[in-house]
């Protein structure tokens, strides 16, 4: 059912707060919450943070993925994307005062300031396409990458390699032109488990000592891995079924006036897989504007739609995959900070947007964000992920290029008020 599941956006002193709607996608919209009322977070941009200028000159790139450690520093996946007039200061001599292309990983403190920065250039098995950043409780860090060869490596806060998860495709025979046989990613196969075509996104399960894999830019699936030997342990598809269920036929597209289909696959792209506290898995399910709640056994437990009118996929998405924008509205997800984890943060990178849904009823509860470029607006959205006071992270790709840090203003969960 599509109910509940429409958002329209009412802007009010700066805020953007989410409208649940009634089953009717066009019956009329109850009031939003209080901007006053504690129990729904609302959320303010700090236009200061990062401090700028960052050093040596470097100009951010696409913020694919941002983490967090226990003392709430942000560790940030800076991915190259260089355009010509960034990098006016790396001539010799520099035809211009400013940039040059910052490192691959940074971190900053709490007040925005650049601590420390890993450039991946000299270490083993570096991914070529950089997409997602985990770290452990020893504050190791994990990063994998979504190219053909690409897998999860493990590393120190100094840039020394520490374990290769391994498991890489083979490079494709023919330079990986789409649509051909040998083609890289473009063929599917849901049934084997001992090569990955890439890793888009994953989650650390220290206590089980387990990696939880989003296998899903073409696959469809999540599988689950032994975190210090790499051996596979279990997998699933779309509403729990078993990989020998599978399709490994292409998704098929829908007609983009209705709602994408309450289908069995998974739709790729499966854009994010996170744990919560109380033992369940959150899966992005971007190909279909939905997210996909399992057991860590893969049963099935709930799923709720995000925006759903939003194109999910098909021939006029665009960004890395085509010529006209992006499509589907779950890119990224994080949970509350409270004990209970209760509210799910979801980044729509199409409409960016962040929505705030109830994690338990799958109902919206509120959102901020908006197209634009200035303070307090998004574009692309593809990360995002919140501390310790439940303030948010944002990161943005393609020509987005940013990293903004959005206040918890109205005391949810015991955060303390910002100063005035």
């Amino acid at each position: 059912m599509h109910s509940k599941l429409t958002a329209l956006a009412l802007t009010a002193g700066g805020l953007v707060l989410g409208l649940a709607l009634t089953p009717s996608l066009h019956a009329q919209a109850k009031p939003a919450k209080s901007k006053t009322n504690p129990d729904v977070p609302v959320y303010r941009v700090d236009p200061f943070w990062p401090k700028l200028p960052l050093p040596n000159k470097m100009i951010m790139q696409q913020v694919v993925e941002t983490e967090i450690d226990k003392d709430d520093h942000v560790w940030i996946i800076n991915r190259a994307d260089p355009k010509a007039d960034e990098m006016g200061a790396t001539g010799n001599p520099p035809r211009a005062i400013c940039c040059q292309l910052g490192p691959d990983i940074i971190e900053f403190d709490i007040a925005g300031n650049v601590l420390k920065t890993i450039s991946g250039a000299n270490i083993p098995g570096w991914p070529q396409r950089l997409q997602s950043l985990n770290m452990d409780h020893d504050g190791n860090l994990w990063v994998s990458g979504t190219g053909t060869g690409d897998s999860i490596i493990k590393i120190s806060q100094e840039g020394k390699l520490l374990w290769d998860f391994g498991h890489r495709a083979p490079k494709p025979d023919n330079g990986g032109k789409k649509g051909e046989k040998g083609g890289g990613r473009v063929i599917q196969n849901n049934q084997q488990t001992d090569t990955l075509n890439g890793i888009g996104a994953f989650a650390l399960d220290e206590a089980a000592h387990e990696i939880y894999i989003a296998d899903g830019f073409v696959n469809k699936r999540i599988l689950v891995y032994d975190m210090n030997t790499g051996a596979f342990k279990r997998g699933w598809g779309g509403h729990g079924i078993p990989l020998s269920e599978i399709s490994n036929e292409p998704t098929p597209n829908y007609d983009i006036n209705g709602l994408p289909p309450d289908q069995k696959d998974f739709a790729p792209i499966i854009h994010c897989v996170v744990l919560s506290k109380d033992g369940l898995v959150y899966a992005c399910e971007r190909g279909s504007d939905r997210v996909q709640v399992f057991t860590k056994e893969g049963k099935f437990v709930s799923a709720f739609w995000v925006h759903p009118e939003t194109q999910a996929r098909g021939e006029n998405c665009g960004g890395p995959f085509g010529a006209v924008g992006p499509c589907g509205t779950v890119f990224h997800l994080t949970l509350s900070h409270d004990p209970q984890q209760k509210f799910v943060y979801v980044a729509d990178g199409t409409n960016n947007t962040v929505w705030i849904h109830n994690r338990k009823t799958g109902e919206l509860a509120g959102s901020f964000g908006g197209n634009g470029r200035y303070a307090g607006q998004l574009h692309w959205i593809d990360a995002i992920s919140v501390d310790s006071k439940g303030n948010l992270y944002t990161g943005e790709v393609e020509d987005g290029k940013r990293v903004q840090k959005f206040v918890i203003t109205n005391g949810y969960g015991g955060a303390p008020l910002p100063k005035q």
